[in-house]
Protein backbone atom coordinates (compact mmCIF):
# COMPACT_ATOMS: atom_id res chain seq x y z
CA UNK A 1 0.00 0.00 0.00
CA UNK A 2 1.26 3.34 -1.12
CA UNK A 3 0.65 5.20 2.45
CA UNK A 4 1.92 8.49 0.52
CA UNK A 5 -1.07 8.35 -1.74
CA UNK A 6 -3.56 11.12 -2.19
CA UNK A 7 -5.97 9.24 -3.19
CA UNK A 8 -9.40 9.13 -0.83
CA UNK A 9 -9.75 5.78 1.17
CA UNK A 10 -13.30 4.66 0.86
CA UNK A 11 -15.94 1.94 1.34
CA UNK A 12 -13.76 -0.62 -0.88
CA UNK A 13 -11.07 0.18 0.89
CA UNK A 14 -12.26 -1.47 4.45
CA UNK A 15 -11.26 -4.70 3.72
CA UNK A 16 -7.64 -3.57 4.01
CA UNK A 17 -8.22 -3.26 7.84
CA UNK A 18 -9.33 -5.94 8.92
CA UNK A 19 -7.66 -6.36 12.18
CA UNK A 20 -9.11 -5.08 15.64
CA UNK A 21 -6.06 -3.08 16.34
CA UNK A 22 -6.84 1.09 17.02
CA UNK A 23 -5.39 2.02 13.69
CA UNK A 24 -7.56 -0.39 11.98
CA UNK A 25 -10.40 0.69 13.64
CA UNK A 26 -10.06 4.29 12.85
CA UNK A 27 -8.80 3.13 9.57
CA UNK A 28 -12.80 1.86 8.63
CA UNK A 29 -14.55 4.76 10.15
CA UNK A 30 -12.01 6.73 8.02
CA UNK A 31 -13.08 4.51 4.75
CA UNK A 32 -16.92 5.29 5.46
CA UNK A 33 -16.30 8.59 6.03
CA UNK A 34 -14.62 8.37 2.24
CA UNK A 35 -13.37 11.83 2.29
CA UNK A 36 -9.84 11.75 3.56
CA UNK A 37 -6.85 10.74 1.83
CA UNK A 38 -4.52 7.86 2.79
CA UNK A 39 -1.51 10.46 3.16
CA UNK A 40 -3.55 11.86 6.02
CA UNK A 41 -4.54 8.61 7.95
CA UNK A 42 -1.15 7.70 8.52
CA UNK A 43 0.15 11.09 8.66
CA UNK A 44 -2.38 11.77 11.77
CA UNK A 45 -1.34 8.72 13.21
CA UNK A 46 1.94 8.98 13.63
CA UNK A 47 1.69 12.21 14.98
CA UNK A 48 -0.53 11.27 17.68
CA UNK A 49 1.60 8.19 18.63
CA UNK A 50 5.11 10.08 18.92
CA UNK A 51 3.10 13.33 20.75
CA UNK A 52 1.21 11.02 23.19
CA UNK A 53 4.28 9.27 24.15
CA UNK A 54 5.47 12.55 25.24
CA UNK A 55 2.22 14.70 26.26
CA UNK A 56 -0.40 13.72 28.03
CA UNK A 57 -3.88 15.06 29.07
CA UNK A 58 -4.98 18.56 28.78
CA UNK A 59 -7.21 19.73 26.25
CA UNK A 60 -5.83 19.38 22.92
CA UNK A 61 -6.12 22.31 20.18
CA UNK A 62 -5.72 21.25 16.79
CA UNK A 63 -4.33 23.96 14.59
CA UNK A 64 -4.81 23.75 10.77
CA UNK A 65 -6.70 21.10 11.43
CA UNK A 66 -8.40 20.00 7.84
CA UNK A 67 -11.22 17.52 8.72
CA UNK A 68 -10.08 17.05 12.08
CA UNK A 69 -8.91 13.34 12.51
CA UNK A 70 -5.25 14.21 14.74
CA UNK A 71 -7.70 15.99 17.37
CA UNK A 72 -9.70 12.42 17.74
CA UNK A 73 -6.85 10.27 17.42
CA UNK A 74 -5.28 12.16 20.57
CA UNK A 75 -8.51 11.76 22.14
CA UNK A 76 -8.60 8.42 21.55
CA UNK A 77 -4.98 7.78 22.74
CA UNK A 78 -5.22 9.62 26.08
CA UNK A 79 -8.84 9.13 27.74
CA UNK A 80 -7.82 11.81 30.46
CA UNK A 81 -7.71 14.55 27.88
CA UNK A 82 -11.19 16.17 28.71
CA UNK A 83 -11.80 18.02 25.32
CA UNK A 84 -10.38 18.63 21.93
CA UNK A 85 -10.70 22.34 19.72
CA UNK A 86 -9.75 21.49 15.90
CA UNK A 87 -8.75 25.21 14.42
CA UNK A 88 -9.24 25.96 10.77
CA UNK A 89 -9.23 28.94 8.92
CA UNK A 90 -11.91 27.27 6.11
CA UNK A 91 -12.79 23.88 7.56
CA UNK A 92 -13.71 20.98 4.85
CA UNK A 93 -17.89 20.18 4.69
CA UNK A 94 -16.77 16.74 5.20
CA UNK A 95 -15.04 17.75 8.49
CA UNK A 96 -18.58 16.79 10.37
CA UNK A 97 -18.97 13.37 8.21
CA UNK A 98 -15.58 12.13 9.27
CA UNK A 99 -16.49 13.38 12.97
CA UNK A 100 -20.13 11.44 12.92
CA UNK A 101 -18.14 7.76 11.89
CA UNK A 102 -15.38 8.15 15.01
CA UNK A 103 -18.24 9.33 16.95
CA UNK A 104 -20.54 6.47 15.66
CA UNK A 105 -17.59 3.77 16.55
CA UNK A 106 -16.61 5.57 19.88
CA UNK A 107 -19.45 7.29 21.62
CA UNK A 108 -17.35 8.55 24.32
CA UNK A 109 -16.01 11.51 21.77
CA UNK A 110 -19.47 12.87 21.26
CA UNK A 111 -19.72 16.26 22.36
CA UNK A 112 -15.84 16.68 23.07
CA UNK A 113 -14.42 17.64 19.82
CA UNK A 114 -15.71 21.44 18.80
CA UNK A 115 -15.00 22.90 14.86
CA UNK A 116 -14.28 26.44 14.47
CA UNK A 117 -13.46 28.37 11.71
CA UNK A 118 -11.03 31.39 13.03
CA UNK A 119 -7.36 32.79 12.98
CA UNK A 120 -5.18 30.69 15.15
CA UNK A 121 -4.00 34.13 16.60
CA UNK A 122 -7.70 34.14 18.01
CA UNK A 123 -7.84 31.08 19.59
CA UNK A 124 -7.25 31.89 23.88
CA UNK A 125 -5.00 29.51 24.74
CA UNK A 126 -4.24 28.33 28.49
CA UNK A 127 -0.84 26.60 29.94
CA UNK A 128 -2.77 23.14 30.07
CA UNK A 129 -2.96 22.60 26.72
CA UNK A 130 -1.68 20.75 24.25
CA UNK A 131 -1.36 22.58 20.28
CA UNK A 132 -0.73 20.01 17.79
CA UNK A 133 -0.96 20.78 13.77
CA UNK A 134 0.00 18.32 11.14
CA UNK A 135 -0.71 20.69 8.05
CA UNK A 136 0.57 23.90 9.02
CA UNK A 137 2.13 25.50 6.07
CA UNK A 138 4.93 27.99 5.79
CA UNK A 139 4.93 31.06 7.93
CA UNK A 140 1.96 29.02 10.31
CA UNK A 141 3.67 26.60 11.80
CA UNK A 142 5.89 30.25 13.67
CA UNK A 143 2.46 31.53 14.20
CA UNK A 144 1.76 28.51 16.00
CA UNK A 145 4.99 28.20 17.79
CA UNK A 146 4.54 32.01 18.84
CA UNK A 147 0.98 31.46 20.27
CA UNK A 148 2.50 28.36 22.41
CA UNK A 149 5.16 30.47 23.76
CA UNK A 150 3.21 33.72 24.48
CA UNK A 151 0.64 31.14 26.59
CA UNK A 152 3.80 28.72 27.71
CA UNK A 153 1.54 25.65 26.28
CA UNK A 154 2.74 22.19 25.08
CA UNK A 155 3.37 22.04 21.33
CA UNK A 156 4.07 19.76 18.41
CA UNK A 157 4.07 20.54 14.79
CA UNK A 158 4.88 19.05 11.97
CA UNK A 159 5.52 21.34 9.33
CA UNK A 160 5.14 21.49 5.45
CA UNK A 161 5.83 24.12 2.87
CA UNK A 162 8.68 25.77 3.74
CA UNK A 163 9.24 28.92 2.17
CA UNK A 164 12.94 30.46 2.00
CA UNK A 165 11.74 34.23 1.17
CA UNK A 166 9.32 34.08 4.28
CA UNK A 167 10.73 31.55 6.97
CA UNK A 168 13.79 32.23 8.76
CA UNK A 169 16.72 30.13 8.22
CA UNK A 170 19.26 31.28 10.97
CA UNK A 171 22.02 32.36 8.32
CA UNK A 172 22.33 28.08 7.78
CA UNK A 173 21.95 28.34 4.55
CA UNK A 174 25.87 27.64 4.04
CA UNK A 175 25.65 23.94 6.09
CA UNK A 176 22.25 22.50 5.19
CA UNK A 177 18.84 22.64 3.27
CA UNK A 178 16.69 25.14 3.63
CA UNK A 179 13.98 23.70 4.77
CA UNK A 180 16.11 22.28 7.60
CA UNK A 181 18.07 25.42 8.11
CA UNK A 182 14.22 26.65 8.97
CA UNK A 183 13.65 23.62 11.44
CA UNK A 184 17.04 23.90 13.08
CA UNK A 185 16.16 27.90 13.63
CA UNK A 186 12.54 27.00 14.98
CA UNK A 187 14.23 24.65 17.58
CA UNK A 188 16.82 27.13 18.73
CA UNK A 189 14.15 29.93 19.03
CA UNK A 190 12.03 27.67 21.53
CA UNK A 191 14.97 26.62 23.56
CA UNK A 192 15.66 30.45 23.80
CA UNK A 193 12.32 31.33 24.93
CA UNK A 194 12.93 28.58 27.91
CA UNK A 195 11.45 25.37 26.28
CA UNK A 196 12.72 21.61 26.02
CA UNK A 197 13.06 20.36 22.82
CA UNK A 198 12.54 16.91 21.14
CA UNK A 199 12.60 15.87 17.52
CA UNK A 200 12.08 12.89 16.12
CA UNK A 201 10.66 11.92 12.72
CA UNK A 202 7.79 10.04 11.10
CA UNK A 203 8.02 7.05 8.72
CA UNK A 204 9.34 8.80 5.16
CA UNK A 205 7.27 6.67 3.32
CA UNK A 206 4.33 8.81 4.32
CA UNK A 207 5.37 12.48 3.81
CA UNK A 208 9.37 13.64 2.88
CA UNK A 209 7.94 16.48 5.27
CA UNK A 210 8.38 14.45 8.29
CA UNK A 211 10.24 16.11 11.03
CA UNK A 212 8.03 16.60 14.21
CA UNK A 213 8.98 18.90 16.51
CA UNK A 214 8.10 18.47 20.26
CA UNK A 215 8.66 21.53 23.13
CA UNK A 216 7.35 22.00 26.26
CA UNK A 217 8.16 24.97 28.85
CA UNK A 218 11.14 23.68 31.42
Amino acid sequence: MNRASRNRLNLRHIRLFDSDSLFDRIARSVCRAGCLPRKELYEAWEVARRVRRRFRGGRVVEMACGHGLLAHIMLLLDATSPEALAVDLRLPPSATALAAELQEDWPRLQGRVTFEEKEVEQIKLTQEDVIVSAHACGALSDTILTQAVNAGTKVAILPCCHNLDVNDTGSLLGWMDGSLAIDATRVARLRQAGYRVCTQTIPGDITPKNRLLLAEPE
